[in-house]
């Protein structure tokens, strides 16, 4: 750990100013909002209707099928992620891909394990996942565009401070930290691309990946609307976990056509 910190330490004091400059404005960036939430904003409760979902229909004895079943998306991107980074990924961010595919995939288990049975205590198990996904993309998304030291310094931790995100919220009812948690890889994924160039091309699809999460949110808030306008066919949030889950895919497909940009053209 010593010697991941003083390297970590190296790394941004070799750094040339101007990388230092924009590397504290990601921090500001990023912590700022954390900060605004915990010391300004009132303690944020979960909605008392968050249970209650348009599909709720019964299928093969499964509750709320539609919303169970739609997470099989997840399964597929994260298993499919997780393996080819492990066949192919040898350099980079590895570790924190390989721990951003598991979690999307783990989403499969959590999150059909809430839908059949919707309540506080179930959707923990659904947002644990996704955390893990949050962190490690945006420890993945430093260490490509800023230097390994990232992930090895601030994997586990970045890891941590999900999880706890989350036992907060259980504890005490209040969403500030999980919020954050989730829009601190949304607020810094459009920074990073526009103030850093990366190691690797075909970056765009990470602005397709969040396009799709952005969706999968207006998805989220027109449940009811959405199942009316499909004429119940498909609800709002089964829709929102198939574009959520397009999310991972993307990147996926991002890691498998990616070439390394030479040296001498990275800033």
């Amino acid at each position: 750990m010593l010697g991941s910190a003083s390297e970590f330490v190296l790394l941004v004091t070799t750094m040339p100013v101007q990388h230092r400059r924009r590397l504290a404005w990601l921090m500001v960036i990023l912590l700022v909002p954390l900060a605004w939430l915990m010391l300004m904003h009132g303690p944020i409760a979960q909605p008392g209707t968050y249970h209650v979902f348009a599909d709720a229909r019964t299928c093969l004895g499964v509750r709320n099928f539609g919303n169970v079943a739609s997470n099989l998306l997840f399964l597929l991107g994260g298993m499919g992620g997780f393996y080819w980074c492990y066949r192919h990924l040898q350099a980079g961010a590895r570790r924190s891909w390989l721990t951003f595919f598991g979690g999307v995939a783990l989403v499969f288990f959590g999150s059909a394990y809430y839908h059949s049975v919707p309540n506080h205590d179930t959707l923990v198990w659904d947002r644990l996942p996704m955390t893990l996904a949050f962190m490690a993309l945006l420890i993945a998304l430093l260490s490509e565009h800023l230097g390994e030291p990232f992930e090895r310094y601030g994997l586990m931790p970045a890891l941590f401070v999900g999880v706890v995100s989350v036992l907060w919220w259980r504890y005490s009812g209040d969403l500030r930290f999980y919020i954050w948690v989730q829009a601190a890889p949304l607020l810094a994924i459009p920074f990073v691309l526009v103030m850093f160039r990366g190691r690797h091309g075909h970056r765009l699809y990470l602005v397709l990946g969040l396009v799709f999460y952005a969706l999968a949110k207006m998805a989220e808030l027109r449940d009811q609307e959405i199942f009316e306008w499909t004429d119940f066919a498909l609800s709002g949030h089964s829709l929102k976990h198939l574009l959520a889950a397009m999310a991972p895919v993307s990147l996926w497909l991002m890691l498998q056509r990616r070439v390394p940009i030479p040296p001498g053209r990275q800033s």
